[in-house]
């Protein structure tokens, strides 16, 4: 009997120690976390889920410390350094020496006493934006948000608030998606300790001295300064303690507190090792992933696989229809990315026809704007973003939720090769009523012409013609969006004739909708 029961209890023992062990299991894999650090395990997520490629309109600023000089360039913190710069020659005029008056001092003077979170996110969404928020961080150090990681954060200093927390508020308020920009890989001092013939160039007075990292590390000045404080802004930080704590950290503390939809990334993202990518992109997925969200990673200058990002061209875009989303960043002056004195802004006619143009490629635009220290935005910049969000909002549906055609357009005007090194190029294409791009949705292909091409005038859609449109369908119907009036049109080997109406419909774009049968 004795020897029954003692097997009964060892068996119970057995059991639930199986139990506990296959609870224990149960539990690890459980706490496994999807994305591994790894790029074949991030490679499975979805780097351009269907709400991004529906969104093609984002809007971010480049707002900061750098505008209050509003001088120059949002480079200012750099260039301020250096003896033969135009931007060193003015600041010593206009604020003294860089070793008496550094970039730190500037923080006190930027209060944002204007800024109004709700504004901004109304004008926003007024302008057509799906998404949209800002320079996390610059190069220069200083976060826009309430920061636990450093002293020069938006929260503590300066405007003493949280700028991404409360626009970020307002935007998903509105039911927008937010982005947050990061430039800060270049932040750190890397060449602290090191000898000058180490420091790329030999000669001090020179734009490539100090090329990997924003401050230069001349003898006397702030960035050089074995100060507690002052290393956070000017990254004269140990390269260890700078990856893990603030490159990482800041990074993490974002992802914490906001649960952006997009983080985008500037170049010198190839300047943090590979261990540290893959510890972001495997967190910022896997907290992603808790919320049951899919978010983008967006990369500039082959910094991460496109496996598991999104390309962006700076100041630049493709000349040819691509299969894989991509991305824009643009910005509405011709000059610098942060308001200046002097800045230029571009007519709204020229920026929606970049809109139409990169979604016609299979991209997205992200425009950038330049708000003034204290937190107002110019009315010629608002104007731009109003009249383009009205012009959206007539003509939208040949934008949004679309997909590319077969060919993306065609017309006399082409953009030129090559990327940001050619900006200046890109930034001289100029497009005309002679100039078409498509897009579809469904059974409809829309057909935008970028100005009006006159009144009662006949236009031909070449790629409709029967060498080009292979694939080809039966027209059910066209018409003009924003006019009632019908629209005569014949399809001949050609292409697609059609003949605008008596009246003016847009100046700056039209757009015929044409429905096929099938």
């Amino acid at each position: 009997m004795k020897t029954k029961i003692f097997a009964l209890i060892l068996m119970f023992a057995i059991l639930a120690g199986c139990g506990t062990s296959t609870k224990k299991a149960q539990e690890e894999q459980k706490a496994e976390p999807k994305y591994q650090e790894t790029w074949e395990s991030l490679a499975q997520h979805n780097e351009e889920p269907d709400w991004f490629q529906d969104a093609k309109l984002g809007i971010y600023f480049h707002w900061g410390v750098y505008s209050v000089p509003a001088f120059s360039t949002e480079w200012y913190p750099r260039w301020m350094h250096f003896e033969d710069n135009n931007i060193y020659k003015h600041h010593v005029e206009k604020y003294g020496h860089p070793s008496e008056f550094g970039y730190h001092d500037f923080v006190p003077m930027f209060k944002a006493e204007k800024f109004d979170a709700k504004e901004w996110a109304d004008l926003f969404e007024k302008a057509g934006a799906r998404f949209a928020g800002l320079v996390a961080e610059h190069h220069d150090g200083f976060s826009m948000w309430d920061s636990d990681v450093t002293p020069w954060n938006s929260m503590d200093k300066g405007p003493k608030k949280d700028i991404t927390g409360e626009l970020g508020k307002e935007l998903k308020g509105n039911g927008m998606k937010l982005i947050t920009t990061f430039h800060h890989a270049k932040n750190l001092q890397r060449y602290k300790g090191k000898e000058q013939s180490e420091k790329e160039e030999n000669t001090e007075n020179t734009g490539r001295a100090f090329r990997n990292s924003h401050y230069p590390l001349f003898e006397g000045m702030p960035p050089a300064m074995d100060d507690p404080e002052l290393n956070y802004l000017y990254g004269n930080i140990p390269e260890e303690k700078f990856l893990e704590e603030v490159w990482f950290g800041k990074l993490k503390e974002v992802i914490d507190k906001y649960q952006p939809d997009i983080m985008w990334f500037d170049s010198w993202l190839d300047q943090i090792p590979e261990e540290y990518q893959l510890k972001f992109c495997a967190y910022y997925l896997n907290e992603a992933e808790k919320l049951g969200k899919e978010v983008v990673i967006v990369r500039k200058q082959d910094d991460l696989p496109l496996e598991v990002s999104v390309d962006d061209l700076e100041k630049s875009r493709k000349n040819k229809l691509d299969v894989k989303s991509w991305m824009t960043d643009e910005t509405v002056s011709t000059g610098s990315w942060c308001f200046t004195d002097n800045l230029k802004i571009k007519p709204a006619a020229d920026v929606l026809h970049v809109l139409i143009d990169i979604v016609s490629k299979n991209g997205v635009l992200l425009l950038n704007i330049s708000p003034m220290a204290d937190g107002t935005i110019p009315d010629d910049q608002q104007n731009v973003l109003l009249t383009m969000g009205e012009w959206l909002s007539k003509y939208g549906e040949a934008i949004y939720e679309t997909r590319p055609w077969y060919t993306f357009g065609e017309g006399p005007t082409k953009e030129p090769e090559g990327h940001f090194s050619n900006h200046r190029e890109f930034l001289k294409v100029k497009y005309s009523a002679k100039d078409v791009r498509y897009s579809t949705k469904g059974k409809t292909v829309y057909a935008t012409i970028l100005g009006w091409p006159g009144n009662n005038t006949e236009v031909l859609f070449e790629s409709f013609s029967k060498e080009s449109w292979i694939d080809s369908k039966e027209i059910k119907n066209v018409s003009l969006l924003g006019c009632d009036e019908e629209i005569q049109y014949s399809l001949t080997d050609e292409g697609l004739k059609i003949t605008t109406p008596a009246k003016v419909v847009d100046e700056m774009a039209v757009v015929f909708k044409i429905e096929l049968d099938s």
